[in-house]
Order: structure tokens, then sequence, then C-alpha cells
């Protein structure tokens, strides 16, 4: 039938298409409506298999030429048996349900293949997107634990070459380490070497790496000079819960917890002294110039930023910085109060001891007495709650103030790859006009060079545009997974905060309830 009849007109009416079909509709036996009275949800998925049955035959055989004169059975193989719709419903032969579809207008084959880009796109998308999620599942759901614990603070050596070790106990699941229990001794500048690695590797691909505890000359020159026990220094403890904390965000990071650097740390075995770590070394000053460098590139370079998204987490990070800065400094003024009340307390406890004891009214003198002893009491009460207030609320702010910092950090080098991005694209054009320049000038001797240098540059720039995707598709998971552990490391500490107000009040209300009646019994 193809060979003997010219194929219409590309823009021709639709009645040539109708004439086309006429043929292979009137071969068909007539279809009794009676044995077909389905309900429409039924038929409508009958004729949606068909289609695709069809679309299977047409596209299967390739380029092979389909003769519209065959029959039914020859183009469409028979099933043995469909059922469409529930279980409990009739079987429908597919012959029967067939023919309609190629009187009906709307359902012909030249839509047919349309429907199946349009599915094939969705399907292709929806796969994609499956996949992206599939990727990023490991991230989410780590079956592995790992837990940090710093201890037993000691002082190696005398004089101005002392130093601070720590006990770091390791206790995983995680195959990679080679034991799951382990100890080592590591020294306060090992965790700043620590923290040099990591951020070297894997700021610039736009991960957030917990910063280490800053460094402080002048309360290692305390301990250095004392002759105390370690153990009983302020500031030593201090330190030590900072590390352990800083160990513990590292952890819970599923990339960094991962690096050889992470896990040669926490293995047994002897580390290379880190000699760039000293505040006064040259190292230190070269850091001191990088972030002036840094601080006059983030004024003088500004980026015009397409993305919503990171233009909204920018404002929200520098409004989540002013915050917590405004919420320190209240939590030390706090903290400072709470100590002046418990040195208050104490110089009270011991001027109410000393009255009662000059008093000669026996049941007053008692009564003096007993409110001297609740008042002691209380002041330990009060040093409780102000070490409370430090080390569970005030310590983990300026945490956050310093992890907000490292987002900044993330943020800059995403701006670092867009400037070298452009930079690129920028030199390409400088390229291209000179080799347009050239070509006009008629001076072919250069044009093989130009055309390398151009070959180059586009490498560079389609480099350049791959790494600036792909820093800021990572930003955006740290960023999400950064929020999540906030709000759940901020609820934790804040509930543990309120717990141990409720507890030291539930205390003071006790000490009262038992002083109450010696002041009553005095008569």
């Amino acid at each position: 039938m193809s060979e003997t009849r010219e194929p219409p007109p590309f823009f021709e009416d639709d009645k040539d298409d109708d004439d086309l079909f006429a043929d292979a509709s009137n071969e068909k036996p007539e279809v009794d409506r009676n044995e077909n009275e389905k309900p429409e949800a039924d038929v409508e998925q009958t004729i949606t298999n068909e289609e695709d049955t069809v679309e299977d035959d047409l596209f299967a055989g390739g380029g092979t030429e389909v003769n519209l004169d065959d029959s039914e059975e020859e183009t469409v193989p028979e099933p043995e048996s469909v059922t469409i719709g529930s279980t409990s419903g009739p079987s429908v032969d597919k012959k029967k349900v067939l023919a309609p579809t190629f009187s009906d207008p709307v359902q012909t084959e030249e839509d047919t293949p349309k429907l199946t880009v349009s599915q094939s796109e969705t399907m292709t998308t929806t796969t994609k997107a499956a996949t992206k999620e599939t990727k990023d599942e490991p991230e989410e759901e780590d079956p592995y634990t790992i837990e940090i614990g710093v201890t037993e603070p000691q002082k190696m050596g005398d004089g101005m070459g002392a130093y601070m070790a720590y006990r770091v106990i390791t206790r995983t699941t995680i195959p990679a380490f080679h034991k799951p229990e382990l100890s080592v001794l590591r020294r306060f500048s090992d965790f700043l070497g620590l923290h040099g690695k990591l951020a070297e590797r894997h700021v610039a691909r736009g991960r957030i790496v917990p910063p280490a505890p800053e460094k402080s000359v002048i309360g290692m020159t305390k301990i250095k000079m004392s002759k105390e026990e370690a153990g009983s220094n302020d500031f030593v403890e201090r330190r030590r819960a900072a590390l352990e904390r800083y160990l513990r965000r590292t952890a819970s990071h599923p990339v960094l917890r991962l690096d050889p650097d992470f896990r040669e740390f926490l293995e047994e075995g002897e580390l290379p002294k880190a000699t760039s770590t000293s505040a006064l070394s040259g190292a230190g000053v070269l850091r001191l110039f990088h972030k002036v460098g840094d601080a006059v590139e983030k004024i003088t370079f500004k980026m015009d930023e397409s993305d919503e998204w990171f233009e909204e987490k920018q404002l929200q990070v520098e409004n989540l910085d002013q915050q917590l800065r405004k919420l320190h400094s209240s939590f030390e003024a706090l903290v400072q109060h709470r100590r002046e009340l418990s040195l208050t307390t104490a110089n009270f406890a011991k001027s109410a001891a000393m009255l009662g004891n000059a008093e000669e009214h026996t049941a007053l003198s008692r009564a003096l007495s007993q409110l001297a002893e609740t008042e002691e009491k209380i002041e330990l009460l009060h040093h409780a709650q102000a070490d409370d207030d430090f080390f569970v609320m005030t310590e983990l702010i300026k945490d956050y103030i310093s992890l907000i910092a490292a987002v900044k950090d993330v943020f800059h080098e995403r701006v670092k790859g867009y400037k070298i991005w452009k930079e690129a694209e920028a030199t390409l054009t400088k390229k291209r006009e000179t080799k347009a320049k050239l070509e006009l000038a008629h001076r072919n001797e250069k044009l093989p060079q130009i055309q390398q240098e151009i070959t180059e540059w586009e490498q560079k720039v389609e480099k350049g545009q791959e790494d600036f995707e792909s820093i800021s598709q990572t930003i955006r998971k740290e960023v999400a997974r950064f929020d999540k552990y906030r709000v759940e490391d901020f609820k934790a500490s804040v509930v543990k905060y309120l717990e141990s107000l409720m507890e030291n009040q539930q205390k003071l209300i006790k000490y009262w309830e038992a002083f109450l009646p010696e002041a009553k019994a005095i008569a």
C-alpha cells in the first residue's frame, strides 16, 4: 500500500489521516457494544496499555517498513490474557478494544511518539532525582558509630619547655580503624595540626571543617610557670572540654571521620611534630597576612549572586552570627554575676556565723548559726550554677560563633571559584578577539598558536564552571547538615541547662524549708 499510494503532504488536513486508517479499521470485525460496556477507568487503562504495545512494535522493528494493509494480528502480537482494573473484574479482549482506537482522531499513531517522548523525559528526570537521593543517602544514614573522649590532662616537662598532653580514648565500629578501642596521648599542638590538614584538604571543596580551640599564650604561660596540679586548673579543664567537643564534631561529619589524617590522629603511633601551630612563629604571621588578604578580597570583589538560596543563607548566617555574639556577651555577664553572687554569699555566711557566736540569746544564736550553714550551701549552689552557665551554654555559643566563621569560609571559597571562572572567561574572550584581529590582518602564521591558547582557556573555563557548580552543590548539603545538627545540639544543651536550673532551684527551696523551723523557734 505504501508503494502504490503517495503519502499526504506534511501540512495536510486531518481528513487524509482518517482515510489512511480507514481501510485498516474497515477490515476489523464489528464489535458488539454490549459486550464491551466496561467502566470508563477500565477502558482508558486498556487503551493506554494497547498504545504502549503499539509503541513497542513501532520502535522495535528499527527501520522495517510497516504495511498498513496487514491484519492486526500480524502487527501486534496477541498476549494470552490481559486483566484490567481490579483483580475481581472480567478480562478484556485486546482485539476488541484496539479497533476503536484507530478510528479515534485523538489517539492516533502520530500522537503516540510525542507522548512517549514526554513520558521518557519525565522518567529520565525522575530517575536522575532518585539517583541523586540514593547518592546522598549514605551521608544521612550512617550505620557505624564513633565515640571520643578527652581525659587525663598531664603536664609534660618543666619550665618554658613544658606542654600539656591529653588522653584521647576512641570507641568505634567503623571498619576503617584498626581496632574498635583506641587510646593515645596527644599534645595540644597535635590538635591544631590536625585541624590545619583537614582545613587545607576540605574547605576548598566546600566542606565545613569544625575549628579547633584557639591557642592561648597567656593561659599556657601560667601553666608552665605554675607548680600546681594540672587537673585542678580551670584553664586546663576548659581546654580539655573544648578539645573533646572539637573531636566529636569532626567525628560526626560523614567525610571527615574517614579522612586518613583523622584516623592517624586517633590511632596508636607517634605523630610528626606540628611546627606551624605556634602563635608567634613565622607560620602564624603568614596566617595573619592570609586572613588580612582574604578580608581585603571580600571587600573589593563583589559577586553577582543569581541564586536566591545562597543569598538568603548568607543573610541568615550573618544574622545568626550577630545574635550569637550578643547572646554570648549576655551569658558571660551572667556567669560573672553568679560568681560574684557566690563570693558575696560566702562572705555573708561568714558574717552570720561570727554574729551567731557573739550572740548571747541561745535561740537566736542557734538560728544565726543555722543561717550561716544554709548560706554556705547556697554559695556552693551558686558556684555550681555558674559552672553550668559557662560549660553548658557559654562555651557552646562560643563554639558556634567559630562554626559560623567556618561556614563563612566555605561561602568565600565559592566566591573564589566564581572569580576564577569569570576571569578565565574574560581571558578567553580576549584570546578570541585577538584571533579575529589576526584573521582580519591576514597574519596566519600566528593563528595556530592563538588557537592552541584558545583551546587551553576553553578547558580552563569548563573546569572553572564545573568546580563552581560542584562546590555550590557541596555547600548546599553541608549547610543543610549544619542546620540540622545545630538545632539538635542546641536543643540537647538547652534541655540540659534547664534541668540543671530546676534541680538547683529545688535544692534552694529545700535549704530554706529546712531553715524555716529554726527561724520560727526564736522566742
